[in-house]
């Protein structure tokens, strides 16, 4: 197998890059695909809060993010849920210990995962990564329709062709889940999948969480070359479809 770092990183704060991790990581759960998984934000630790199982780093210590290469010597796809107002750590941590390089001697694809908003920060972002990383980086970008249907300032952006055009990513979208369900699976601190099997929820309720996670996992399913990790003589083929059902 090639190894595979996924980075779900945004400097900006509430653009949804932990309601993105928490799903995904149930994503792999759910078709079985081995992975590690990786929370740095020490002030709410989403993602932990949901996973128990995965690790926390502590990024405040410049060689915070060393147990990752650990972690990669052990497991084909490492994910990494970034806090806030770490894009310059990641920056500067690449490029002093030349990352980028030692990736390509231990056979690992690093994928920048983006999920954005509707703002000129989330803009800056994709400029900032790509400039940084170009094309030794893989990029996804994550619109969540939580901030509507128009994203003016990527859609017409020079950033978007590059990232699209130039440096084959892709872009896929994080649809929209009702807020009371979210509120919900958050003080309940699960995912949708264990809820579907239990009568929890109404019904009609975990129907809409039901085709909420249908969807997104579609949207997983169609950039699966760059999310997961791929045979080395083979290409991959995107997991299985998953029926599930509401249960009463």
């Amino acid at each position: 197998m090639k190894k595979r770092l996924d980075l779900i990183l945004n400097g900006k704060g509430g653009v949804g890059k932990s309601f993105f991790a928490v799903n995904f990581i149930q994503y792999l759960k759910d078709h079985s695909v081995k992975y590690s998984g990786i929370d740095t934000d020490n002030a709410n630790s989403t993602l932990k809060r949901f996973h128990p199982d995965v690790n926390f780093l502590d990024l405040s210590m410049p060689t915070a993010f060393d147990p990752v290469f650990a972690e990669l010597n052990k497991h084909s796809l490492v994910v990494v849920d970034c806090r806030a107002a770490s894009t310059d750590f990641f920056v500067k941590y690449f490029a002093r210990l030349e990352i980028l390089d030692l990736f390509e001697k231990i056979k690992t694809s690093l994928t920048i995962v983006l999920p954005i908003g509707n703002d000129p920060d989330s803009l800056n972002e994709i400029q900032t990564l790509t400039n940084h990383f170009g094309e030794k980086a893989g990029y996804v970008i994550v619109k969540n329709r939580f901030f509507g249907k128009e994203f003016t300032f990527y859609d017409k952006s020079k950033a978007r062709v590059k990232v699209l055009d130039e440096l084959s990513g892709k872009e896929i979208e994080m649809p929209v889940l009702n807020d009371w369900l979210v509120v919900a699976l958050n003080q309940a601190k699960t995912t949708i999948t264990p809820i579907l099997q239990t009568d929890k929820f109404t019904i009609i309720d975990r129907q809409r969480m039901l085709i909420w996670q249908r969807d997104f996992y579609s949207q997983i399913k169609s950039a699966y070359d760059l999310l997961l990790p791929i045979k080395l003589t083979a290409k991959a083929k995107p997991p299985a479809k998953e029926k599930q059902e509401p249960h009463e």
